[in-house]
């Protein structure tokens, strides 16, 4: 299991929750948790395989937020981009 932790500046401004819980409709197999107190989402993700950064980063563009991930990078996870990371 991975888990990830999203900082969205934003989130709880109005209805930005229900938005999200509703895009997170589209993602099922990703469990998440909102900390609306301090705009972070917290995510348990069982099978890397079935989800990417980049699936996860458009459920909060498609609402307006920016997503900051927090941490590093799980490896394991893919970033669902054709581009390498420098080192």
């Amino acid at each position: 299991m991975i888990e990830l932790e999203v900082y969205a500046r934003g989130l709880r401004n109005g209805d930005t929750v229900m938005q999200l819980r509703n895009q997170m409709e589209l993602v099922p197999r990703v469990r998440y948790k909102i900390d609306d107190h301090h705009d972070l989402v917290y995510f348990e993700i069982e099978d890397a395989a079935e989800v990417t950064l980049k699936e996860i980063n458009n459920v909060f563009k498609d609402i307006g937020l920016e997503p900051r991930f927090v941490g590093q990078a799980v490896e394991g996870l893919a970033s669902g981009s054709d581009t390498a990371r420098l080192q």
